[in-house]
Protein backbone atom coordinates (compact mmCIF):
# COMPACT_ATOMS: atom_id res chain seq x y z
CA UNK A 1 0.00 0.00 0.00
CA UNK A 2 1.48 3.33 -1.10
CA UNK A 3 1.15 5.97 1.63
CA UNK A 4 3.18 8.65 -0.16
CA UNK A 5 1.67 11.65 -1.97
CA UNK A 6 1.92 12.24 -5.69
CA UNK A 7 3.50 15.33 -7.20
CA UNK A 8 0.04 16.75 -7.89
CA UNK A 9 -1.01 16.18 -4.28
CA UNK A 10 2.13 17.89 -2.96
CA UNK A 11 1.39 20.86 -5.22
CA UNK A 12 -2.08 20.99 -3.69
CA UNK A 13 -0.51 20.98 -0.22
CA UNK A 14 1.85 23.85 -1.06
CA UNK A 15 -0.94 25.94 -2.60
CA UNK A 16 -3.23 25.36 0.39
CA UNK A 17 -0.44 26.14 2.87
CA UNK A 18 0.32 29.45 1.16
CA UNK A 19 -3.37 30.41 1.19
CA UNK A 20 -3.67 29.62 4.90
CA UNK A 21 -0.61 31.74 5.72
CA UNK A 22 -2.15 34.70 3.88
CA UNK A 23 -5.73 34.24 5.12
CA UNK A 24 -5.61 33.27 8.80
CA UNK A 25 -4.27 36.65 10.07
CA UNK A 26 -7.31 38.38 8.52
CA UNK A 27 -9.92 36.39 10.47
CA UNK A 28 -12.02 38.08 13.18
CA UNK A 29 -11.60 37.15 16.83
CA UNK A 30 -13.00 33.77 17.76
CA UNK A 31 -16.27 33.85 19.72
CA UNK A 32 -16.97 32.44 23.16
CA UNK A 33 -16.79 28.63 22.72
CA UNK A 34 -20.00 28.27 24.74
CA UNK A 35 -22.00 30.70 22.53
CA UNK A 36 -23.26 28.46 19.73
CA UNK A 37 -25.21 31.10 17.74
CA UNK A 38 -22.03 33.20 17.60
CA UNK A 39 -19.99 30.11 16.78
CA UNK A 40 -22.36 29.24 13.96
CA UNK A 41 -21.81 32.68 12.42
CA UNK A 42 -18.05 32.38 12.82
CA UNK A 43 -17.85 28.81 11.52
CA UNK A 44 -20.05 29.57 8.53
CA UNK A 45 -17.98 32.66 7.76
CA UNK A 46 -14.87 30.51 7.65
CA UNK A 47 -16.63 27.99 5.44
CA UNK A 48 -17.56 30.80 3.04
CA UNK A 49 -13.89 31.80 2.80
CA UNK A 50 -12.99 28.22 1.94
CA UNK A 51 -15.73 28.19 -0.69
CA UNK A 52 -14.59 31.44 -2.30
CA UNK A 53 -11.01 30.16 -2.42
CA UNK A 54 -12.02 26.87 -4.04
CA UNK A 55 -11.32 24.60 -1.06
CA UNK A 56 -14.84 23.95 0.24
CA UNK A 57 -15.47 20.94 -2.01
CA UNK A 58 -12.38 19.14 -0.74
CA UNK A 59 -14.63 17.02 1.48
CA UNK A 60 -16.42 15.44 -1.49
CA UNK A 61 -15.01 16.24 -4.91
CA UNK A 62 -11.32 15.78 -4.08
CA UNK A 63 -9.57 12.44 -3.74
CA UNK A 64 -9.43 10.92 -0.24
CA UNK A 65 -5.71 11.75 -0.13
CA UNK A 66 -6.33 15.40 -0.95
CA UNK A 67 -9.00 15.42 1.75
CA UNK A 68 -6.43 14.09 4.19
CA UNK A 69 -3.93 16.77 3.17
CA UNK A 70 -6.59 19.45 3.60
CA UNK A 71 -7.46 18.31 7.12
CA UNK A 72 -3.81 17.94 8.07
CA UNK A 73 -2.73 21.35 6.80
CA UNK A 74 -5.67 23.32 8.19
CA UNK A 75 -5.15 21.78 11.62
CA UNK A 76 -1.39 22.35 11.59
CA UNK A 77 -1.97 25.98 10.63
CA UNK A 78 -4.42 26.49 13.50
CA UNK A 79 -7.32 27.21 11.13
CA UNK A 80 -10.88 27.21 12.52
CA UNK A 81 -12.45 23.81 13.03
CA UNK A 82 -15.62 22.91 11.12
CA UNK A 83 -17.59 23.46 14.34
CA UNK A 84 -21.29 23.96 13.63
CA UNK A 85 -20.72 22.64 10.10
CA UNK A 86 -19.52 19.26 11.41
CA UNK A 87 -22.64 17.25 10.57
CA UNK A 88 -23.23 18.85 7.20
CA UNK A 89 -19.65 18.68 5.97
CA UNK A 90 -18.54 15.38 7.48
CA UNK A 91 -21.74 13.28 7.80
CA UNK A 92 -24.80 14.42 5.86
CA UNK A 93 -22.98 16.01 2.94
CA UNK A 94 -20.79 13.01 2.09
CA UNK A 95 -23.84 10.73 2.47
CA UNK A 96 -25.93 12.82 0.09
CA UNK A 97 -22.99 13.00 -2.32
CA UNK A 98 -22.70 9.20 -2.26
CA UNK A 99 -26.37 8.17 -2.05
CA UNK A 100 -28.53 11.14 -3.07
CA UNK A 101 -30.20 11.83 -6.39
CA UNK A 102 -28.91 14.51 -8.75
CA UNK A 103 -31.68 16.84 -7.56
CA UNK A 104 -30.83 16.20 -3.89
CA UNK A 105 -27.16 16.85 -4.47
CA UNK A 106 -27.96 20.07 -6.30
CA UNK A 107 -30.32 21.25 -3.54
CA UNK A 108 -28.30 20.47 -0.43
CA UNK A 109 -24.59 20.28 -1.23
CA UNK A 110 -23.90 23.84 -2.45
CA UNK A 111 -25.49 25.51 0.64
CA UNK A 112 -23.44 23.25 2.92
CA UNK A 113 -20.27 24.08 1.04
CA UNK A 114 -20.98 27.82 1.10
CA UNK A 115 -21.75 27.79 4.82
CA UNK A 116 -25.32 28.93 4.14
CA UNK A 117 -27.03 26.00 5.87
CA UNK A 118 -26.15 24.02 8.99
CA UNK A 119 -27.20 20.42 9.65
CA UNK A 120 -27.76 18.44 12.83
CA UNK A 121 -27.85 14.68 13.42
CA UNK A 122 -31.11 13.07 14.57
CA UNK A 123 -30.09 9.45 15.11
CA UNK A 124 -30.05 8.49 18.80
CA UNK A 125 -33.16 8.15 20.93
CA UNK A 126 -33.67 7.65 24.69
CA UNK A 127 -34.21 3.92 24.06
CA UNK A 128 -32.00 3.53 21.00
CA UNK A 129 -28.47 4.71 21.60
CA UNK A 130 -25.94 1.95 21.09
CA UNK A 131 -28.67 -0.24 19.60
CA UNK A 132 -29.56 2.37 17.00
CA UNK A 133 -31.68 -0.06 14.98
CA UNK A 134 -34.18 -0.15 17.87
CA UNK A 135 -35.28 3.42 17.12
CA UNK A 136 -39.03 4.05 17.42
CA UNK A 137 -39.55 7.47 15.82
CA UNK A 138 -42.15 6.62 13.18
CA UNK A 139 -42.86 8.08 9.76
CA UNK A 140 -46.26 7.33 8.23
CA UNK A 141 -46.69 7.91 4.50
CA UNK A 142 -49.44 10.42 3.69
CA UNK A 143 -49.49 11.23 0.00
CA UNK A 144 -46.26 12.97 -0.97
CA UNK A 145 -45.12 13.41 2.65
CA UNK A 146 -44.16 11.42 5.71
CA UNK A 147 -45.80 12.35 9.01
CA UNK A 148 -43.09 11.95 11.65
CA UNK A 149 -43.68 11.48 15.37
CA UNK A 150 -41.12 10.63 18.03
CA UNK A 151 -38.16 11.86 20.08
CA UNK A 152 -34.43 12.19 19.49
CA UNK A 153 -31.63 12.86 21.95
CA UNK A 154 -28.01 14.00 21.66
CA UNK A 155 -29.04 15.82 18.49
CA UNK A 156 -25.78 17.52 17.54
CA UNK A 157 -26.10 21.28 16.82
CA UNK A 158 -29.91 21.17 16.74
CA UNK A 159 -30.34 24.64 18.26
CA UNK A 160 -28.51 26.31 15.34
CA UNK A 161 -29.38 23.90 12.50
CA UNK A 162 -31.45 24.42 9.36
CA UNK A 163 -31.69 20.71 8.45
CA UNK A 164 -31.56 17.39 10.24
CA UNK A 165 -30.34 14.04 8.96
CA UNK A 166 -33.11 12.01 10.53
CA UNK A 167 -33.58 8.27 10.97
CA UNK A 168 -37.19 7.11 11.15
CA UNK A 169 -39.09 3.83 11.14
CA UNK A 170 -41.17 3.52 7.99
CA UNK A 171 -42.11 -0.16 8.38
CA UNK A 172 -44.19 -0.67 11.54
CA UNK A 173 -44.52 -4.44 11.04
CA UNK A 174 -43.09 -6.00 14.24
CA UNK A 175 -42.27 -9.15 12.29
CA UNK A 176 -40.07 -7.24 9.86
CA UNK A 177 -36.33 -6.85 10.44
CA UNK A 178 -35.70 -3.84 12.64
CA UNK A 179 -32.81 -2.94 10.35
CA UNK A 180 -34.95 -3.22 7.23
CA UNK A 181 -37.72 -0.86 8.34
CA UNK A 182 -35.64 2.35 8.63
CA UNK A 183 -35.45 5.32 6.27
CA UNK A 184 -33.03 8.29 6.08
CA UNK A 185 -34.77 11.69 5.75
CA UNK A 186 -33.64 15.29 5.42
CA UNK A 187 -35.96 17.24 7.71
CA UNK A 188 -36.23 21.05 7.75
CA UNK A 189 -35.78 22.25 11.33
CA UNK A 190 -38.33 25.04 10.92
CA UNK A 191 -41.13 22.60 10.08
CA UNK A 192 -44.23 22.83 12.32
CA UNK A 193 -44.11 20.27 15.12
CA UNK A 194 -40.33 20.39 15.75
CA UNK A 195 -39.37 21.30 19.33
CA UNK A 196 -35.70 21.61 20.35
CA UNK A 197 -34.55 21.66 23.97
CA UNK A 198 -30.79 22.23 24.37
CA UNK A 199 -28.87 19.94 26.73
CA UNK A 200 -26.02 21.44 28.74
CA UNK A 201 -22.83 19.40 28.76
CA UNK A 202 -20.34 18.94 31.59
CA UNK A 203 -18.29 21.74 30.03
CA UNK A 204 -21.30 24.07 30.05
CA UNK A 205 -21.95 24.20 26.29
CA UNK A 206 -25.15 23.25 24.46
CA UNK A 207 -24.01 21.61 21.24
CA UNK A 208 -26.46 18.76 21.94
CA UNK A 209 -30.22 18.86 22.31
CA UNK A 210 -33.24 16.66 22.73
CA UNK A 211 -35.74 17.01 19.93
CA UNK A 212 -39.46 16.27 19.96
CA UNK A 213 -41.34 15.62 16.71
CA UNK A 214 -45.12 15.99 16.75
CA UNK A 215 -46.64 15.01 13.39
CA UNK A 216 -43.94 16.77 11.41
CA UNK A 217 -44.52 16.60 7.66
CA UNK A 218 -41.39 15.78 5.65
CA UNK A 219 -41.63 15.52 1.85
CA UNK A 220 -41.03 12.06 0.42
CA UNK A 221 -38.62 13.78 -1.97
CA UNK A 222 -36.39 14.39 1.07
CA UNK A 223 -35.74 10.68 1.55
CA UNK A 224 -32.16 9.70 0.68
CA UNK A 225 -32.13 6.14 -0.63
CA UNK A 226 -35.11 3.84 -0.93
CA UNK A 227 -37.84 3.49 1.65
CA UNK A 228 -36.83 0.99 4.37
CA UNK A 229 -33.23 0.98 3.06
CA UNK A 230 -32.13 3.65 5.52
CA UNK A 231 -29.96 1.31 7.57
CA UNK A 232 -27.63 0.76 4.63
CA UNK A 233 -27.54 4.52 3.99
CA UNK A 234 -26.83 5.05 7.69
CA UNK A 235 -23.84 2.72 7.49
CA UNK A 236 -22.47 5.03 4.78
CA UNK A 237 -22.98 8.01 7.12
CA UNK A 238 -21.30 6.25 10.04
CA UNK A 239 -18.39 5.09 7.88
CA UNK A 240 -17.60 8.73 7.14
CA UNK A 241 -18.11 9.71 10.79
CA UNK A 242 -15.77 7.00 12.07
CA UNK A 243 -13.38 6.86 9.14
CA UNK A 244 -12.46 10.44 8.28
CA UNK A 245 -14.36 12.90 10.49
CA UNK A 246 -11.74 12.78 13.28
CA UNK A 247 -8.67 13.07 11.06
CA UNK A 248 -7.98 16.70 11.89
CA UNK A 249 -8.24 15.92 15.58
CA UNK A 250 -5.40 13.39 15.34
CA UNK A 251 -3.18 16.18 14.02
CA UNK A 252 -4.36 18.41 16.87
CA UNK A 253 -3.52 15.71 19.43
CA UNK A 254 -0.01 15.31 18.01
CA UNK A 255 0.50 19.06 18.28
CA UNK A 256 -0.87 19.05 21.83
CA UNK A 257 1.72 16.44 22.84
CA UNK A 258 4.48 18.87 21.89
CA UNK A 259 2.81 21.64 23.89
CA UNK A 260 2.46 19.34 26.90
CA UNK A 261 6.15 18.46 26.76
CA UNK A 262 7.14 22.15 26.64
CA UNK A 263 4.81 23.01 29.53
CA UNK A 264 6.13 20.07 31.57
CA UNK A 265 9.71 21.31 31.10
CA UNK A 266 8.68 24.78 32.33
CA UNK A 267 6.71 23.74 35.43
CA UNK A 268 9.00 20.91 36.54
CA UNK A 269 6.71 17.93 35.92
CA UNK A 270 9.11 16.78 33.19
CA UNK A 271 11.37 15.53 35.97
CA UNK A 272 8.88 12.72 36.60
CA UNK A 273 10.11 9.71 34.57
CA UNK A 274 6.65 8.13 34.64
CA UNK A 275 5.17 11.21 32.96
CA UNK A 276 7.93 11.25 30.34
CA UNK A 277 7.30 7.60 29.47
CA UNK A 278 3.59 8.32 29.34
CA UNK A 279 4.03 11.16 26.84
CA UNK A 280 6.46 9.08 24.79
CA UNK A 281 4.02 6.19 24.56
CA UNK A 282 1.21 8.56 23.55
CA UNK A 283 3.43 10.05 20.86
CA UNK A 284 3.96 6.57 19.42
CA UNK A 285 0.23 5.81 19.61
CA UNK A 286 -0.79 8.96 17.74
CA UNK A 287 1.88 8.38 15.12
CA UNK A 288 0.44 4.89 14.62
CA UNK A 289 -3.08 6.36 14.41
CA UNK A 290 -1.90 8.76 11.72
CA UNK A 291 -0.48 5.87 9.71
CA UNK A 292 -3.72 3.96 10.19
CA UNK A 293 -5.58 7.01 8.90
CA UNK A 294 -3.39 7.08 5.80
CA UNK A 295 -4.04 3.38 5.26
CA UNK A 296 -7.82 3.85 5.62
CA UNK A 297 -7.74 6.76 3.18
CA UNK A 298 -5.73 4.73 0.68
CA UNK A 299 -8.27 1.92 0.97
CA UNK A 300 -11.17 4.35 0.49
CA UNK A 301 -9.48 5.80 -2.59
CA UNK A 302 -9.17 2.33 -4.07
CA UNK A 303 -12.78 1.36 -3.32
CA UNK A 304 -14.75 4.39 -4.44
CA UNK A 305 -14.24 6.95 -1.68
CA UNK A 306 -16.35 5.48 1.16
CA UNK A 307 -14.30 4.44 4.23
CA UNK A 308 -14.54 0.77 5.19
CA UNK A 309 -14.75 -1.12 8.47
CA UNK A 310 -11.18 -0.04 9.23
CA UNK A 311 -12.75 3.21 10.38
CA UNK A 312 -14.06 1.35 13.41
CA UNK A 313 -10.52 0.24 14.31
CA UNK A 314 -9.41 3.85 14.11
CA UNK A 315 -12.36 5.23 16.06
CA UNK A 316 -12.04 2.62 18.80
CA UNK A 317 -8.36 3.27 19.43
CA UNK A 318 -8.52 7.03 18.92
CA UNK A 319 -11.30 7.46 21.49
CA UNK A 320 -9.25 5.85 24.23
CA UNK A 321 -5.96 7.46 23.17
CA UNK A 322 -7.57 10.91 23.29
CA UNK A 323 -8.86 10.29 26.80
CA UNK A 324 -5.40 9.13 27.90
CA UNK A 325 -3.86 12.23 26.31
CA UNK A 326 -6.04 14.60 28.29
CA UNK A 327 -5.49 12.61 31.49
CA UNK A 328 -1.78 13.23 30.86
CA UNK A 329 -2.58 16.92 30.33
CA UNK A 330 -4.22 16.92 33.76
CA UNK A 331 -1.05 15.45 35.27
CA UNK A 332 1.05 18.18 33.64
CA UNK A 333 -1.27 20.95 34.84
CA UNK A 334 -1.54 19.61 38.39
CA UNK A 335 -3.95 21.72 40.51
CA UNK A 336 -4.63 23.93 37.48
CA UNK A 337 -6.45 20.98 35.91
CA UNK A 338 -9.46 22.05 38.01
CA UNK A 339 -9.55 25.52 36.45
CA UNK A 340 -11.88 25.52 33.44
CA UNK A 341 -10.35 28.78 32.24
CA UNK A 342 -7.00 27.07 31.73
CA UNK A 343 -6.09 25.78 28.29
CA UNK A 344 -6.96 22.12 27.59
CA UNK A 345 -9.41 21.67 30.45
CA UNK A 346 -12.61 22.08 28.42
CA UNK A 347 -11.22 19.68 25.83
CA UNK A 348 -10.33 17.33 28.66
CA UNK A 349 -13.97 17.25 29.75
CA UNK A 350 -15.25 16.77 26.21
CA UNK A 351 -12.83 13.87 25.66
CA UNK A 352 -14.89 11.83 28.13
CA UNK A 353 -17.65 11.55 25.52
CA UNK A 354 -15.49 10.10 22.75
CA UNK A 355 -15.94 6.47 23.80
CA UNK A 356 -19.70 7.03 23.36
CA UNK A 357 -20.00 9.48 20.44
CA UNK A 358 -20.18 8.09 16.88
CA UNK A 359 -20.85 4.59 18.26
CA UNK A 360 -19.72 3.30 21.63
CA UNK A 361 -16.46 1.42 22.02
CA UNK A 362 -18.45 -1.74 22.68
CA UNK A 363 -20.21 -1.37 19.33
CA UNK A 364 -16.89 -0.72 17.56
CA UNK A 365 -15.47 -3.93 19.05
CA UNK A 366 -18.46 -5.86 17.72
CA UNK A 367 -17.94 -4.39 14.24
CA UNK A 368 -14.25 -5.26 14.28
CA UNK A 369 -15.00 -8.78 15.50
CA UNK A 370 -17.74 -9.49 12.96
CA UNK A 371 -16.70 -7.57 9.84
CA UNK A 372 -12.93 -7.75 10.03
CA UNK A 373 -12.12 -10.87 12.07
CA UNK A 374 -15.11 -12.84 10.77
CA UNK A 375 -16.29 -13.93 14.21
CA UNK A 376 -19.94 -15.01 14.60
CA UNK A 377 -22.53 -12.49 15.76
CA UNK A 378 -23.63 -12.66 19.36
CA UNK A 379 -27.11 -13.90 20.13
Amino acid sequence: MDLTCSEEEEEFRARLRAWLIATLPTLPARPDPLDWPARRAYDCGWQRRLYDAGYADTHWDASPTQRLIFLEETELAGAPYVGANFVGLLHAGPTIAAEGTAAQRERWLPPILRGDEVWCQGFSEPGAGSDLASLRTKAVRDGDAYVVTGQKIWTSHAEVADWCELLVRTDPDPAASKHRGISWLAMPMDAPGVTVRPLRTLAGSTEFAEMFLDEVRVPVANRVGEENDGWRVTMVTLSFERGTAFVGEVVACRRLLGELARTARKNGTWDDPVLRRRLGRLSAEFQALWRLTQANVSEAQATGGVPGAGGSVFKLHYSHARQELYEAAGAVLGPDALDLDREWNLDRLSSLSYTIAAGTSQIQRNIVAERILGLPKGR
